[in-house]
């Protein structure tokens, strides 16, 4: 089966009747200036993302996790929602879409004003300690940070999706980590699904629930290239349920879909949403 090219019209013909399914993904964030892993200036083509057995196993490689994210965290926190994130909430405020699942970490669709967000992969604005489970705000780390290390700046180069950026190791050397102080030194981690570590089951059985109910599922700027996304496309193929994709550049899910648009999602969403409202049909 092979995904056919299709038309921001025809896109709305199958948005139109409701009941969609929003899964979406760093593609979304890039023009809020939020690169993604895969495309043209994505991450990946740069540096490895840090995994959680490395984390969690290597003093060293938390401690430079640590200082190129505390850097990088005002970044995402100054980020702003683009035409694309606008266009999902619109959607979903006319009672077109019965869910938003994000790959996301970034806040964005909320901060639109999405509602009921699933954040499969967690997101930056919350912190862990892996020993107790207690949970605290990035805001309030950022300030602990900023106390351990009053001098600590650096020239920043370029930011992941992760919201991690490019540092020497001459400035990584410098910087002083913060533990736990509810159990008193556990090892804090952002309340994310880092690179090898598993998304909770069940989170991910509240994504099928909500792809089995939909009428529509609508890919929204990722790859598909790894299983975390893209099995939710693997369900709605074999449920028989319609798979539109907007993204720039193929996917692992073009071969599943009823229809691909390849173009700039703050094009695309935006004019979608023009062509329902004059239909009436988002009126």
């Amino acid at each position: 089966m092979t995904g056919v090219a299709g038309t921001v019209g025809e896109l709305a013909g199958l948005v139109a009747a409701g009941d969609a399914v929003v899964l979406s993904g760093a593609g979304l964030s890039t023009e809020s200036g939020i690169p993604d892993y895969r495309g043209p200036s994505g991450a990946m083509r740069r540096s490895t993302p840090m995994t959680y057995q490395t984390f969690t196993g290597d003093a060293a490689a938390r401690q430079r996790y640590w200082a190129r994210s505390h850097l990088g965290w005002r970044t995402i926190a100054r980020a702003h929602p683009n035409a694309g994130h606008r266009a999902v909430a619109h959607l979903q405020q006319r009672g077109l879409l019965s869910g938003v699942v994000t790959q996301n970490v970034d806040g964005l669709h909320q901060a639109a004003g999405a509602r009921d967000v699933i954040e499969l992969h967690g997101s930056l604005d919350r912190v862990v300690c892996l020993n107790c489970g207690d949970l605290l705000s990035r805001d309030e780390l950022d300030r602990r940070l900023r106390q351990a290390n009053p001098d600590f700046d650096a020239a920043v180069t370029a930011i992941n999706p992760d919201g991690d950026v490019d540092l020497s190791d001459s400035d990584v050397d410098r910087f002083r980590i913060v533990d736990c102080q509810t159990c008193g030194g556990g090892m804090l981690k952002p309340d994310v699904v880092f690179f090898g570590e598993t998304v909770p089951a069940g989170r991910v059985q509240e994504c099928f629930a909500l792809v089995e109910s939909a009428r529509l599922l609508l890919v929204l700027g990722s790859s598909l290239t790894v299983m975390s996304g893209r099995r939710f496309v693997l369900r709605a193929a074999k449920l028989g349920i319609p798979v539109a994709i907007v993204n720039q550049g193929p996917t692992r899910g073009d071969g599943y879909a009823a229809l691909t648009v390849d173009a700039p999602l703050g094009t695309v969403l935006p004019e979608l949403v023009r062509l329902l409202d004059l239909s009436g049909v988002a009126a």
